[in-house]
Parts: structure tokens; sequence; C-alpha cells
């Protein structure tokens, strides 16, 4: 996997699972009936979604991860 994505991962009532999103890779999605399920579905999603940008030119999004960490760490100080 190229890069460390923010994988946001929330209970979905009417699904009745979890649905796992990367904000920074837009319609990346996956859907589990446990978080771990989900987490584990997401991480293919991510390959398939930066292959499929690869193979199309488009551009890839940098990981926020670390831009998400220093902002949060500057908001504690």
């Amino acid at each position: 996997m190229a890069g460390r994505y923010v994988i946001e991962i929330f209970y979905s009532e009417e699904d009745e699972g979890y649905i796992a999103i990367v904000p920074e890779l837009p319609g990346c999605s996956a859907f589990g009936e446990t978080e771990e399920d989900a987490l584990k579905e997401i991480k293919v999603a991510i390959d398939l979604w930066l292959e499929t940008a690869e193979k199309e030119g488009r551009q890839i999004p940098k990981p926020l991860e670390k831009e998400l960490l220093k902002t949060f760490a500057e908001s504690r100080s």
C-alpha cells in the first residue's frame, strides 16, 4: 500500500454493519459485519483505488496522516 491514509470506521444502523471510508480517496469505502472486517476490506479497497488511479493516470493524493498528527499535537500545546 502506497502511503498511510486516514481511515474512518463507523456503525451504520441502516446497513447493520460497519462502513469504512478514506476521506482522501473519493469513493473509497468498504463494509464489514465487524470493525475488523471493515478494516480488512478497506485496506483492499485502498490498494485497488490506488492501482486504478495509477492505470488511469489520475493524481494520487498524498496521505494527510502526518499533517493531522501535527495539527492535533499543536492544538494540545
